[in-house]
């Protein structure tokens, strides 16, 4: 279920679609031979096979109670996403119900390609998601998207370790991460955590802003970080970087190596999804054994953030109706309970939510079942840190290669802040 980084399609495919893209082409109307047609074609990301027999269960159920309906399920692999919607869209061939994640999804909804969904959606109905999970979707005050599985970061962490350095308990706030750091370098020669400063990978760093009290951009969408906060963020970083607290590869490696680095014991913290603990199981039993979960990291806002999976429908579609009512089919809570305790994520309903499968563990619970539980207790406080923006990519590169120049004595943190946020603006 994490994210994966999509590759890119053959060069000049992608200069031809944005071109036809920026031109409008995904303003056309449908084609008159589909025009009475009563099919859906729903395209999910990589949820074969170990979902097959979920979605053939649920499509035949929608079927039988709409009469004359067809649904056509295509499971795409996550690296062929991007490149297949993409010509889809551009040349008005695109489904009728496509599953993205909000960062990409809005890079398509700053050019109209999905159905305004305000008009679609009922308050009746929308109330039913929960409000901060709903917001993820939302771009230039329009709904893009409706809410599907989702996240939430908790922090796994090797109790022996965290003994071992004299810690009795994981931190809870980047304040007291730092404390921790130096105290596991210096009592075992380990570090405690591992993170991202690789443009293309993890947002990890970009949220930490957001938690630490920082805006990223303003009204007009300009750099908002070149405060004295934001100062204050990049120094934090950069001082723990200089300071040995962090391992080298962090800024030449992904979030990949941060699991490498737990499951080899070298690093006390790991920040990530609850079904990791499963992979941990599998991958380092003996590690496993000592690993349990515990709150994600946070500042003094007290934000945490959660990723979102949600059903977008393109805006030339012939079905537009229909392909609404199967996407609010698919996310009922009913549905999204069933599909949530099957995958291992959080559903993004209210009822869903609120069922005793997320809410208590027994007291000799399995470290997934706790994990699962203190990743649903964090949706009160949860919300997307990143708000959905075009070009959200470049604010993070910019950040990000500022923040590894400081590192690097390259430049001075000053220079660093002003620099990131010049770039930004002259984007």
């Amino acid at each position: 279920m994490k994210r994966k980084t999509w590759k890119r399609f053959g060069i000049f495919a992608l200069l031809g679609l944005l071109v036809a893209i920026a031109f409008g082409c995904v303003s056309g109307t449908p084609n008159a031979e589909n025009k009475n047609r009563q099919e859906v074609e729903f395209w999910t990301m990589q949820l074969q096979p170990q979902f097959t027999d979920y979605f053939n269960q649920l499509i035949a159920k929608f079927e039988s109670e709409n009469p004359g309906v067809k649904v056509r399920w295509v499971d795409v692999p996550w690296s062929a996403m991007e490149s297949k919607i993409l010509a889809a869209v551009s040349a008005k061939t695109a489904p009728d119900v496509v599953n993205l994640n909000p960062d990409f999804a809005s890079l398509l909804a700053g050019r109209n390609a999905w159905l305004d969904l305000d008009a679609k959606v009922p308050d009746a109905v929308r109330s039913q998601y929960l409000p901060n999970i709903w917001k993820a979707s939302i771009l230039n005050g329009k709904s893009f998207g409706i809410p599907w599985y989702l996240t939430t970061q908790v922090m796994i962490y090797n109790s022996e370790l965290l003994k071992q350095a004299g810690v009795s308990k994981p931190p809870t706030t980047y304040a007291e991460l730092a404390d921790v750091a130096k105290q596991v370098k210096e009592k075992t020669g380990k570090y405690a955590f591992f993170v991202t400063f690789v443009p293309e990978d993890s947002a990890e760093v970009l949220q930490s802003f957001v938690q630490m009290g920082v805006r990223l951009v303003d009204d007009q969408g300009k750099a908002a970080f070149n405060t004295p906060e934001g100062k204050a963020v990049f120094q934090y970083w950069v001082d723990l970087y200089k300071g040995g607290l962090l391992p080298k590869e962090a800024l030449i490696q992904g979030h990949r190596r941060g699991i490498e680095l737990y499951q080899a014991g070298e690093t006390a913290l790991l920040g990530t999804g609850p079904q990791f603990l499963s992979a941990i199981a599998q991958n380092a039993p003996t590690i496993a054994q000592v690993s349990t979960a515990a709150p994600q990291i946070t500042g003094k806002t007290g934000k945490k953030s959660v990723a979102v999976m949600n059903l977008v429908i393109p805006r030339n579609t012939d079905v537009p109706d229909l392909a609404v009512k199967f996407a609010l089919y698919v996310t009922n809570n009913q549905n999204q309970l069933t599909f949530a305790k099957a995958a291992n994520v959080l559903p993004s309903t209210v009822a869903a939510l609120q069922d005793g499968y997320f809410q208590s563990v027994a007291a000799d619970a399995k470290p997934a079942d706790l994990a699962r539980a203190v990743s649903a207790s964090q949706m009160k406080d949860a919300e997307i840190l990143i708000p959905a923006m075009q070009d959200i990519k470049k604010l993070q590169k910019a950040i990000y290669e500022n923040l590894q120049a400081a590192m690097l004595d390259q430049k001075s943190v000053e220079a660093a802040v002003t620099d990131a946020a010049n770039a930004w603006n002259q984007r």
